[in-house]
């Protein structure tokens, strides 16, 4: 017997502006769902690094002598980003995935253009605040809605998180461009636009839920007893901080750190920019083969073997300087970003789709919440002690990853279906 449906999009829907699709099972998604809920994710990293990639253009125009004393004005899109994913996950579960899409596209859309619009630091901070408000509904909403269904989910979140990181391509190559051709305003404006455009497409194509997923019963694909149950909430949760915290040290501090570096070799901010989007381009294909390896092996060794690698990469970059230290950001970003997907596939393994949604966002929201402290205390600490303290800090960071991680269960002597 088909389960019963939702309340009509009458009373439900509100923020929907097409008009009612048909309604069919959630796993139906087409094809150009799937590619629209991967751009999504694209979208959400894309816009978090717009500011961050176009820092030094604002500060010369709101008045400040650095680009590190402007940098803690961006505090506030992290800190929503991460705080703003319990309840986003919360609505999502009882409300519909689809719904909080819609909000997700049409929101970050309109605050992205309202950023381009801000006069000083303050109106551009708040404005930020609101966008990573937006952008925290796409990982605990986003990422379930496509992951409901598949078999392969490893293989899912490997091209989800490749999507994701284009976006992070997409941010260094565009804003660099943008702002040299446009100014940085456009580098806000033009995505904005685009990003809206995607919420109309998605409200026409993705059919209605036919329910809440709180109402669901699909099960986990591993049962585990609720105290180890617990134990692997606490090790991705903590592994979702320092994991965190190195992307968003990297990833907001690697356009700086290759000005730096290739000071009187390349002083073009937008080859900079070109130089580092075929960075985060390349380093993404890391998350499609450790998807496919999450899908064969266990993953506790696999996580191991990726966190441990970082230790060293880091350790070198600060020896390194040109060409040299390219190379080794792009292997640095190899496995930050080949470490993403093992949190995802935590919850996906071990967690039922009915509450997948609120899994998420409450471990986003602690991980997200600390790992924002990132782009606070960026500028200043290297202002204060350079980049290679930052980069011995970052091995650091790694090192805890990896006795994290240790804890995690052994699948083999666990793993049996629900």
């Amino acid at each position: 017997m088909p389960p019963p449906p939702l309340p009509t999009a009458t009373t439900l829907d509100p923020v929907d502006p097409a008009p009612p699709a048909p309604s069919v099972a959630d796993e139906d998604h087409s094809r150009l769902v799937v590619w629209l809920l991967n751009a999504g994710h694209a979208i959400d990293h894309m816009f978090l690094l717009i500011f961050a990639t176009a820092v030094g253009a604002i500060a010369v125009e709101f008045g400040f002598n650095r680009w590190e004393d402007l940098m803690p004005f961006g505090v506030g899109a992290f800190v929503m980003f991460g705080v703003g994913s319990l309840p986003s996950g919360r609505i999502a579960d009882s409300w519909g995935r689809r719904r909080m899409m819609l909000v997700f596209f049409f929101g970050i859309g309109i605050a992205s253009l309202l950023a381009g619009l801000a006069r000083n630091a303050w109106e551009l901070a708040a404005v930020l605040t609101l966008l990573g408000t937006f952008a925290s509904i796409y990982h605990p909403v986003g990422i379930p809605m496509l992951l409901q269904s598949t078999p392969r989910p490893g293989a899912v979140i490997g091209i989800n998180g490749l999507a994701g990181n284009l976006g992070i391509a997409v941010a260094a190559l565009s804003t660099g461009f943008l702002v040299q051709w446009l100014g940085w305003r456009a580098a806000f404006v033009v995505p904005g636009l685009l990003t809206i455009v995607c919420g109309i497409v998605f409200a026409r194509v993705c059919p209605q839920e036919l329910e809440a997923p709180a109402k669901r019963t699909r099960k986990a694909k591993v049962a585990l007893p609720p105290k180890l149950l617990a134990r692997v909430f606490a090790v991705m949760t903590a592994a979702s901080i320092t994991g965190t915290l190195l992307f968003n040290f990297s990833t907001n501090g690697n356009a700086q750190l290759l000005t730096e570096r290739f000071r009187g070799i390349v002083d073009d901010p937008a080859l900079i920019g070109t130089l580092l989007a075929i960075v985060y381009a390349l380093a993404s294909l890391a998350q499609v083969v450790v998807g496919r390896l999450i899908d064969r092996f266990p993953m506790r060794p696999l996580y191991l073997a990726v966190a441990a690698s970082q230790i060293p990469l880091l350790m070198l970059a600060t020896h390194a300087q040109g060409w040299w230290m390219l190379a080794l950001v792009l292997a640095i970003m190899v496995f930050i970003f080949g470490a993403v997907p093992f949190t995802d596939a935590m919850i996906v393994r071990y967690v039922d789709d009915r509450i997948r949604s609120r899994v998420a966002g409450a471990r986003l929201t602690v991980s997200i919440g600390f790992s924002s402290l990132a782009v606070w205390v960026l500028g200043p600490f290297v202002k204060a002690s350079g980049f290679d303290s930052l980069l011995w800090t970052m091995a650091a960071i790694a090192a805890c990853t990896v006795a994290v991680v240790w804890y995690l269960p052994d699948e083999r002597t666990v793993n049996a279906p629900a």
